[in-house]
């Protein structure tokens, strides 16, 4: 019986995989057998090495995430690389923080822009690349925590991962019977450089601790079950869904 978390043959387009959480499902997807193409603004050198450490091929595609701009050009580079495209992972992202009674229009818009505009026509992009091939695929969002909870100091940031919680569930009511399934994965507290003023602020930090039953901070690696699963065949029948993986946070 073939094993139905194998992604080998397989071609996944990460964005934001130069280091953390992007890096981390890199990687994974990658010992799970699948190609890379890593999108983003950075090179991302050690993604690169530590995929074809593993014996499969890496595409960088240079992609500024802010403006719609790369979002056919990122599509094309990757297909015109490896021939095709099958899983979509939407990671990149940014986060501006400021009490909300004086938070910016500016600050406002580039996380708009980022965390959710640019998310939803890079996904529609994927997804007529996809309905060419006519072989299916896989969408994966990166949501967070704060698409089932307000947070503090974040407005902007909570806004774009609620709504992209939500054009998750109509992407998948919409493309479910084309053989396209949309999810998303709800990181909760990982070590990356999104977090790094939490964990410099030592209240906010043991705070944060003492509330995750696990005890620890995520690490990027712990996030790869969580994507090699939605990205594989074993998941072909979920629809929909954030999952999070967040050391028991949500549960407590």
């Amino acid at each position: 019986m073939a094993n139905p978390f194998s992604l080998e043959g397989k071609v996944a387009l990460v964005t934001g995989a130069n280091t953390g959480i992007g890096q981390g499902i890199a990687i994974a997807l990658a010992q799970a057998g699948a190609d890379i193409a890593a999108a983003g603004r950075s090179e991302p050198t050690e993604t690169k090495a530590a995929v074809e450490a593993l014996g499969r091929k890496f595409l960088s595609v240079k992609a500024d995430f802010s403006t719609t701009e790369p979002v056919q050009r990122v599509v094309d580079e990757t297909v015109a690389a490896f021939g095709k495209v099958d899983i979509l992972v939407n990671n990149a992202g940014i986060i501006r923080r400021a009490d909300s009674i004086e938070f910016s229009e500016a600050d406002w818009d580039a996380v708009i822009d980022t965390n959710l505009k640019v998310v939803f026509f890079l996904t529609q992009a994927f997804a007529k690349q996809a309905l060419a091939q006519g072989t299916g695929a896989k969408v994966i969002n990166i949501a967070s925590l704060l698409s089932f909870q307000g947070g503090i100091r974040v407005p902007s940031y909570t806004a774009a991962k609620s709504g992209l919680a939500g054009l998750t569930k109509i992407l998948a009511n919409e493309w479910a019977t084309k053989g396209i399934n949309v999810n998303a994965i709800a990181p909760g507290y990982f070590d990356t450089n999104n977090t790094e003023a939490l964990r410099a602020d030592a209240d906010r930090n043991a705070s944060i601790l003492a509330r995750i039953p696990a005890g620890r901070w995520g690490r990027p690696e712990d996030l790869g079950g969580a994507a090699v699963f939605l990205a594989s065949s074993a998941a072909d029948y979920v629809q929909g869904v954030t999952l999070p993986v967040d050391g028991g946070w949500l549960a407590r």
